[in-house]
């Protein structure tokens, strides 16, 4: 019986990538047939259009119904107002807080080893998977008028801001830890083996290349905070001018057969998201290029 020839694997990493001939060589592991980019694109396209662009356009239209005379009033009716306070301005701290403990949080997980880090990672992702009206049953539960810890939150701006910060954290932790994963440590300890200081290498080495994923994550949480219903319904109690948030001012207009003016307002909440996002990402693709070109 002959023996099988086998080809020697150092042969064939010796071979030419070029073909011969002189037309253009296809790289070995395409396996993108010509049209599939165009079908991809397509069916990518209508799937975006029926599930984000057309309940968009329809909501729009909806807003328009009365006119932009009732739109106006709408949005400056004193209640929305009241409602866009409460809502931006503590989404806006919850945001700020998020940040701060959520980049701490990233950076415990990533360079730090402790019994239960795993546990700790996973209840991370807890908010995403758990029903907002149930955080807020939490909420009530913990800080309500018969709190176990002693801390009496219920219809108070600080119970929905701990509702927006539980809802919004997953954010930001999970837009740096990848990053921060990824950051060369060679870096680090050439600036430390310079002199630098941990602060100093924290401020000029490493937030400069979390800076870009540290916004998108800050830009996610905010988004998610002023739209958020479901985890400040019961602790914040929709309190006027105190405690409702426009998704709770949403939610009344509706029950009030005002379905135009309730989509006036939430008009407004996505054009706030929007324009806020699409500044973050802006601001974070301009300093990722100038850490590239660094």
């Amino acid at each position: 019986m002959t023996a099988a020839i086998l080809p020697d694997p150092e042969a064939i990493r010796a071979q030419p990538d070029e073909p011969e001939g002189n037309g253009p060589r296809r790289p070995v592991d395409s396996f993108v047939r010509p049209g599939t980019t165009s079908l991809r694109v397509g069916v990518a396209t209508v799937w975006l259009s029926v599930i984000v662009l057309l309940p968009l356009a329809a909501i729009a239209w909806q807003a328009a119904g009365g006119g932009w005379h009732a739109f106006w009033l709408a949005v400056t009716s004193h209640a929305a107002v009241d409602s866009f306070r409460v809502t931006l301005t503590i989404s806006l701290g919850v945001t700020v807080v998020n940040v701060v403990f959520g980049l701490l949080i990233a950076w415990i997980l990533v360079r730090d080893d402790f019994f239960g880090k795993r546990l700790v990672d996973t209840v991370i992702d807890l908010p995403f998977a758990l029903p907002t009206i149930v955080a807020s049953l939490v909420m009530l539960a913990l800080y309500g008028n018969h709190s176990p810890v002693g801390l009496h939150l219920q219809h108070t701006a600080w119970g929905v801001a701990v509702a927006l910060a539980f809802v919004t954290l997953p954010f930001v932790v999970r837009a740096v830890q990848p990053v921060l994963l990824e950051i060369d440590r060679e870096t680090e300890e050439a600036a430390a083996s310079l002199g630098a200081s941990g602060p100093k290498i924290f401020t000029s080495v490493i937030l400069p290349s979390l800076l870009p994923s540290l916004l998108s994550g800050a830009g996610l949480a905010f988004s998610r905070a002023i739209g958020e219903f479901g985890s400040v319904v019961l602790i914040g109690g929709a309190v006027p001018g105190k405690t409702e948030v426009s998704s709770q001012w949403i939610r009344t207009l509706i029950e009030n057969d005002d379905r135009t003016g309730a989509a006036a307002i939430s008009i407004v909440l996505l054009l706030i998201s929007f324009v806020l996002l699409f500044i973050l990402r802006l601001v974070g693709a301009r300093a990722a290029r100038r850490e590239e070109s660094s």
